[in-house]
């Protein structure tokens, strides 16, 4: 089983039999009140009969057309729908099916750009520590979570560097929202670039808020600076927005909530609300045509795609995902259930075991404090204590992650947080 514990779940299975709203049932028929919209990709909670009946009507009509040489009207509908809601410029999108492939796919877009751009020496790629942007090679590479890097560590790209971690403890427990302390550390890029040369540097890949690594708030400023920098320099800046793309932050994503935009954005999750696998990249026009007008007429500009590239019921799933959250004005509702959020979340700052809170938008990270001799431990049982009291949180470590979809209403916030509070309570 992916990133699972295979032996401890073998002990104590976890399993879903359906799911509806904001709920999942077991196999026993037990309800689990969704805390964390599936893996932060559910955004307008399960099953919803738009969505669903546009992937029934999409079988019946087309179940599979190639996308190498050939295409479909609903690839290029969704590109639209997916476009219309992205920064200004960032209209070319190129479909994957899952983050990992929107990555590896934007670091190709990345280096294809320069080289048809006459500077193919720029070939260096710059991710962050505690990073997270997949599990294909690019990604790991440009990742900064250890324990996902180290098994494969003589096989990673070799042109990789890495900036500093934004999270401080001692500056910014318990902060509500951006931190306020911590935007120069964007300024060590500028000290990378010294040691490599803004010549040989392709671009750098950040996720606005790093969700993997325990929800990781940006420092109030730590964005803008990284653009201005990314920009002065001829460096493109990417934003891995597979978790806050489509309203995880209460607008259609992270680069319009901070203000920020970059020049190419991966996303994933919430684009088809997890009913049909999808992923993207939206990519400013300019770099598209830059790789399309430097190949010869009849020649095939961009070597990189995917069997299920564009894939109809993907395609269709895409489309009516996006005009659910439309229709429902989903982002504005995620936005006002925040503050909510917020409060209550912060309720745990005292808790048991707890050492740190942060959140934004409609995302928290809970830091626990580690049983000697048993990291994680204490993590696994909170989240095997809300499971079997009917709340279903994340874990990574021991820190606990919350990102309830964005049809929540504020009792069943008020329900997760309670459920949590009652398991630290009662956690040795």
């Amino acid at each position: 089983m992916p990133f699972t514990a295979n032996r401890a779940f073998k002990k104590a299975p976890v399993l879903f039999a359906s799911a509806e709203g904001m709920h999942y049932k077991t196999p026993e028929g037990r309800s689990v009140l969704d805390g964390t919209s599936g893996l932060w990709c559910v955004n307008a909670g399960h099953a919803r009969q738009p969505i669903l009946a546009a992937v029934r009507q999409q079988l019946a009509e087309l179940d599979y057309a190639p996308g190498f040489q050939t295409g479909h009207p609903q690839a290029f509908a969704a590109a639209r729908a997916v476009a219309a809601r992205m920064p200004a410029g960032l209209d070319r999108i190129f479909f994957a099916n899952s983050g990992s492939e929107a990555v590896d796919s934007a670091l190709k877009i990345a280096l294809a750009y320069h080289r048809a751009d006459g500077q193919a020496q720029r070939t260096r790629l710059i991710g962050r520590e505690r990073g997270y942007h997949g599990v294909g090679f690019g990604g790991i590479s440009v990742g900064g979570l250890g324990a996902n890097r180290q098994a494969f560590s003589g096989n990673l790209l070799p042109s990789v560097d890495h900036l500093p971690h934004t999270y401080d403890a001692e500056r910014q427990r318990h902060s509500r929202g951006q931190p306020a302390w911590g935007a120069h550390l964007a300024d060590e890029l500028e000290r990378r670039i010294a040691l490599h040369g803004a010549h040989t540097i392709a671009a750098v890949i950040v996720e606005p808020v790093a969700g993997s690594a325990g929800v990781l708030v940006p420092p109030a400023g730590y964005l803008a600076r990284l653009r201005e920098i990314t920009r002065r320099h001829g460096i493109l800046l990417i934003f891995d927005e597979v978790i806050t793309g489509f309203g995880r932050l209460g607008a259609p994503t992270a680069s319009a909530y901070f203000d920020v935009t970059p020049d190419l954005i991966t996303l994933a999750k919430g684009i088809s609300n997890a009913v049909v696998p999808a992923g993207a990249v939206a990519v400013r026009r300019e770099i598209h045509d830059t790789i399309l007008d430097a190949a010869p007429d009849g020649a095939i500009e961009f070597a990189h795609g995917y069997t299920y590239s564009g894939h109809p019921l993907a395609a269709a799933a895409i489309q009516a995902t996006l005009a659910l959250y439309d229709e429902e004005e989903l982002y504005a509702r995620a936005g006002m259930l925040a503050t909510d959020f917020e409060l209550a979340v912060h309720r745990l700052d005292d808790a048991p075991h707890v050492q740190d809170v942060r959140n934004l938008g409609l995302m928290a990270g809970i830091d626990l404090a580690p049983r000697d001799g048993e990291p994680g431990a204490r993590g696994r049982a909170v989240f095997q204590g809300c499971f079997e009291r009917g709340v279903l949180v994340r874990y990574t470590g021991d820190t606990i992650a919350l990102s309830p979809p964005l049809i929540a209403e504020p009792g069943q916030i008020e329900e997760i947080v309670r459920t949590l509070r009652s398991v630290l309570d009662g956690l040795a």
